[in-house]
């Protein structure tokens, strides 16, 4: 027996000898890092700091689109796949989605925790501490429930830091130029067509059990169509926005906090329920979420910071009045 199953045996069996009174704790975790903290980037892009809230979405749909290329790449068998003896925790085998390596949570918890860490290091160091603990305990929970492997949290928490510092390090070169931004735009699109060519041509192991296929690849699509849809709507949004909207925050203007929550409302809303609901029934799974994931963000980027600029415009003339 390998290695990363004995390890999860071990962390099962503490799951066993303790009644699982952990086990909703970790769980929370790690849907906090999936559920809630991916909402961040659009509350810090309408009412905090623009720039952030791009540099937090790149790094968010830029890795989702690598972590997936990498999933169905090496399209390695989740941890109960591999051996019948691991038992996930509660829901959390139904609640997996896509190859096991590397780990999708992880990315969306370095990602966020990951961004907010460099952005607050050197203002709020409490913060920033805060956030290093949440990205260890979130990568942790994915082996504790059961559901991937050491080796799926490490190259996942690794692949991110690294875009983190990379994304940061082309944000400094470019230096706010909007034709180095539209050539990165360009590359962005080019590198999305690639991505999805190569998904839907490349080879996938085709295991049977009992007449039954074990893992069905274009299942396993879904998350890399998200990240193709997500990133393409960020690459037209941010087009739109910065050569003909020039959103800037109202800082001040009682109406945005409404508005940004409003927004996220919008948001959560669309990605949950309604999303779903239209494109997945129309277009299937795989391009109906990319078609959601696209419009959503473009809407977050390109549409609703009109509406926030609208209501800070009508807040002023009634002042004014």
């Amino acid at each position: 027996m390998s290695f990363d199953i004995q390890y999860l045996l071990i962390l099962q069996d503490l799951r066993n000898a303790t009644g699982g009174i952990f086990d909703e704790f970790f769980n929370a975790l790690s849907k906090i890092a999936v559920d809630v903290m991916v909402f961040l980037p659009f509350l810090i892009f309408w009412a905090v700091d623009k720039a952030w809230g791009y540099r937090f979405m790149a790094v968010r749909w830029v890795g989702e689109v690598i972590n997936g290329l990498v999933k169905l790449t090496v399209c390695a068998y989740r941890p109960w796949i591999r051996s019948d003896l691991i038992e996930p925790a509660g829901d959390s085998k139904v609640a997996a989605t896509g190859y096991s390596f590397p780990s999708g949570h992880t990315l969306c918890a370095t990602a966020m925790y990951g961004s907010v860490f460099i952005w607050q290091r050197d203002k709020r160091r409490w913060l920033a501490v805060l956030c290093a603990v949440a990205i260890a305990l979130t990568a942790f929970s994915r082996n504790f429930l059961g559901v991937h492997t050491p080796q799926d949290v490490l190259v996942s928490f690794a692949e991110t830091s690294l875009l983190l510092i990379v994304i940061g390090i082309v944000v400094k070169k470019a230096d706010g130029s909007e034709k180095v931004y539209d050539i990165l735009s360009v590359a962005g699109v080019i590198f999305i067509i690639a991505a999805l060519v190569y998904i839907l041509v490349k080879p996938y192991p085709m295991d049977y059990v009992d007449g039954e296929l074990l893992v069905d690849p274009v299942k396993m699509m879904k998350d890399c169509f998200m990240g193709c849809g997500g990133l393409l709507g960020l690459i037209i949004g941010s087009y739109v926005e910065r050569h003909y909207i020039h959103y800037e925050i109202p800082k001040g203007a009682a109406s945005l906090p409404l508005m940004t929550g409003v927004g996220v409302g919008i948001v959560f809303s669309w990605t949950q329920y309604m999303g779903p609901a239209i494109f997945v029934t129309a277009f299937g799974r795989n391009w109906g979420n990319m078609v959601s994931s696209l419009l959503i963000n473009f809407f977050a980027v390109a549409v609703w910071p009109m509406f926030i600029m609208k209501a800070a415009q009508k807040e002023t003339e009634k002042a004014a009045a």
